[in-house]
């Protein structure tokens, strides 16, 4: 799908095959993870966190339940938890960039504490599918292939859904690369299905 489809036609798109058994039975996907990303240019995030919210209603109205984690308000989370979110905020103004990154990408390590924490949130629940947002909030500190690949440990169960602003490009010579906002290189992560080319 190219960046001027219709939001219409994403939604429902999505809607119709996040619904589908097929999707939900984890068909077609050989021995792969069921790993999806949903990417979406970086400027259309308020609109793609509407039409989030009103996909979960529309699932939820089909049978579908969904888990849904925002990266950003989970870290947040874990700072409290773990009672250094004020000291984080008290160090901010007087270390620099690289140091606050290294600070946090300690505190917050995917395979240590976030990962951790997911199957914390997924273990006490019934779903059929995990949505994972916030991405483009917690960069630099948190990368997606990161997550994505601590998570095949912890939730390859049910199908998860990554809402990514930025591309996700495949191709022979190059692999598989995802893109923050458009421009910023992630990394190369080969597990995922895009699933606005995903047919049912």
């Amino acid at each position: 799908m190219s960046k001027t489809t219709n939001p219409k036609d994403r939604f429902d798109h999505l809607l119709k095959v996040i619904a589908s058994e097929r999707f939900l039975k984890k068909q077609g996907l050989g021995n792969e993870v069921p790993f999806f990303i949903f990417p979406y240019p970086a400027e259309e995030a308020v609109g793609i966190d509407a039409m989030r919210a009103s996909l979960v209603k529309q699932l939820e109205n089909r049978g579908v339940r969904v888990v849904e984690i925002n990266l950003y308000d989970l870290s947040i989370s874990l700072l409290h938890d773990r009672g250094i979110w004020d000291d984080v905020i008290a160090a901010e103004p007087s270390i620099g960039k690289d140091e606050l990154k290294e600070l946090l990408q300690g505190v917050l390590d995917p395979e240590t504490h976030l990962i951790p924490a997911i199957g914390a949130i997924l273990a006490g629940q019934q779903f059929d599918v995990l949505f994972l947002s916030g991405v483009g909030e917690v960069y630099p500190y948190i990368r997606s292939h990161n997550v994505l690949n601590n998570l095949q440990s912890t939730a390859k169960e049910k199908p998860t859904v990554m809402f990514f602003p930025g591309k996700y490009t495949h191709s022979l010579a190059s692999g598989a690369s995802l893109d923050l906002f458009g421009i910023m290189h992630d990394d190369k992560y080969y597990r995922a299905f895009d699933i606005t080319h995903y047919e049912i």
